[in-house]
């Protein structure tokens, strides 16, 4: 098929509207990305990352562009709550660093929201991933938000768990960020390789006396 000057202007609009310009820190100077894919932050806003077509960067620039408005935007994400607390105070860093992301199963959904509660009200901040939803948004971090503000993880262990990808994936992601990972094992079993180090509490056997074990190591 001929292109015809009008197809060839028509052409040239939509490639200059599908390209996005972005700084490179490594590079330092504006680069036309690669790969532009539309991604949201974790207040909600739009942006595109991309890669530096000269030095394999990841690029990123804020901004609504057309690819968005296919898009759900999706809620803001904030794990922990600092109302009536004095930003930058020792009280509100106590409750950033205790700030807990709660790994489960799906089989074990109704179990991690009532941990995420019980931690609640003693004053540790959650989020819960209890593998009931999926979550397909493009986070402009590439992963969760709340996989980055939350500083401590608790793993709820079950056999289904660990045979659960996307449960391996949160505390792996985690282990490799240094943070902290503890277990909380609601079957007799024993865990992977990788956590046989980390604090682990029966919550079968006692769940007061486990949980209260649970709320001095997320409080330390």
């Amino acid at each position: 098929q001929i292109m015809t000057d009008y197809d060839s202007d028509v052409y040239s609009e939509w490639e200059d509207e599908d390209a996005v310009e972005a700084f490179c820190v490594s590079c330092r100077e504006k680069v036309e990305m690669e790969n532009p894919t539309p991604v949201w932050t974790s207040q909600g806003r739009p942006g595109t990352r991309g890669i530096c077509p000269i030095c394999g960067s990841t690029v990123y620039r804020m901004g609504m562009t057309a690819a968005h408005e296919q898009l759900k935007r999706p809620e803001a994400i904030q794990v922990v709550d600092q109302k009536g607390i004095k930003r930058n105070s020792h009280a509100a860093r106590i409750k950033v660093e205790a700030a807990t992301y709660i790994v489960a199963a799906a089989t074990e959904a109704d179990f991690a929201e009532k941990l995420a509660d019980d931690l609640n009200l003693v004053g540790i901040s959650t989020w819960v991933d209890n593998g009931e939803k999926t979550d397909d948004v493009n986070w402009a971090g590439g992963v969760h938000p709340a996989l980055d503000q939350c500083k401590k993880m608790v793993v709820v262990l079950s056999d289904f768990a660990l045979r659960t990808p996307s449960v391996e994936a949160a505390w792996q992601h985690f282990r490799a960020q240094r943070k902290p990972v503890i277990v909380a094992m609601i079957e007799d079993i024993a865990p992977p390789d990788e956590l046989r180090r980390s604090p682990r509490f029966a919550m079968y056997n006692d769940y007061k006396r486990a949980f209260r074990q649970l709320v001095q190591e997320l409080s330390g």
